[in-house]
């Protein structure tokens, strides 16, 4: 159907599988790509079955994770599809219907830099509290992040065009983190987002996911918590610094510029390098991302001192006044950090 190719990662899939295959053959979908992610010997047959229906099977001989199978069956397509506008991803465990699978590649047809996603709909009874709360709480955190809005960042139903192909290849993470991972990039590199609705299916309480709500979560989540966890003790270090250098001078206003610019000239370079590094794992030109470093940086530390200044009259704790304008400072920074010092290299270009 529209030369689009399935790909569906599974890991020791049950019965709904082969009828899933079937199903989709019947609906004109000739190019499927199942990718066996270290299942079990036990699950083998099921994969001989889909390579006698004609879907092409790739074997991890361990599990990799659901994002590196998604990399896997992509790379695939490149060599025995080279010619599909796209790919369709959808999972092995009965939630997507064929139907719905029909629809999103009808909806897409066309869009070369649109990712079409199915959502789901998590106000229905039927979805366990979990998936609510964890879909809540990354939907809020991918608009406070990108500043577009994504109302199921956790669907495996999506449509990505071949445009898209090398940036789900270069993506990071291999589990679940990989799928909010991938939606990050694309929105930041001005990715339009189409959200079609689906059916929300969660057949006893969804205890077929190998989701680990936990573990995964944290892994989805890994990215935000590495930039706060750095900008805090970067922030930490900042106020400590600061404190002990407006002990050195008497005079306030001198006191506050020393030590807010000495404060911030270690810190600073601590922040960079971590956020580089660790924060948003980046490879761009070190030289341009410093250059916008230093702007943020300078353009930071003059709003501090100024506003620290500006406030100095109050009968409050100097520090606890330092500490109160560098977090609203901080949240101002997050947004410019994410968008533009470390942007991905093609919004950078851009």
């Amino acid at each position: 159907m529209n030369g689009c190719t399935i790909l569906i990662p599974a890991l020791n899939p049950d019965g709904r599988l082969p009828e899933l295959l079937g199903q989709l053959n019947d609906l004109g979908f000739r190019r499927i790509i199942l990718v066996d992610d270290g299942s079990s010997m036990a699950f083998r047959p099921v994969f001989d079955s889909a390579r006698e229906q004609g879907c092409v099977v790739c074997h991890h001989y361990v599990n990799k994770g659901k994002g590196e199978a998604i990399k896997t069956g992509i790379r695939k397509l490149q060599k025995v599809f080279p010619d599909s506008p796209a790919v369709i991803t959808c999972d092995a465990d009965g939630q997507h219907t064929p139907e719905d699978i029909a629809h999103i590649a009808q909806t897409a047809a066309g869009l070369e830099n649109t990712v079409t996603l199915g959502t789901r709909d998590f106000h229905s009874p039927q979805v366990p509290a979990r998936s609510r709360f964890g879909n809540g709480i990354s939907s809020l955190l991918f608009r406070l992040s990108t500043g577009a809005s994504c109302c199921d960042t956790q669907t495996g139903l999506r449509c990505i065009p071949a445009k898209l192909f090398p940036l789900a290849l270069q993506t990071a993470g291999s589990r679940y983190e990989y799928e909010m991972n991938f939606l990050l990039d694309a929105a930041r590199q001005g990715t339009e987002l189409q959200c079609v609705p689906i059916r929300t299916i969660y057949e006893t309480s969804n205890r077929s996911s190998h989701f680990r709500p936990v573990r995964d979560s944290l892994r989805v989540f890994c990215t935000p918590l590495r930039f706060a966890s750095a900008s805090l003790f970067c922030a930490l270090v900042d106020l400590v610094l600061f404190t002990l250098f407006s002990a050195l001078l008497k005079s306030l206003p001198a006191r506050i510029a020393f030590a807010t610019a000495a404060a911030r000239l270690c810190s600073g370079a601590l922040n960079f390098t971590l956020n580089r590094r660790w924060s948003f794992l980046s490879h761009g030109d070190v030289r341009v991302q410093v250059m916008r470093y230093l702007i943020l940086f300078f353009a930071q530390m003059g709003l501090s001192a100024g506003l620290v200044s500006l406030l100095s009259a109050v009968p409050v704790w100097i520090t606890l006044i330092k500490a109160t304008v560098d977090l609203l400072l901080f949240c101002c920074s997050y947004f410019l950090q994410r968008w533009w010092v470390f942007a991905p290299e093609k919004l950078s270009k851009g």
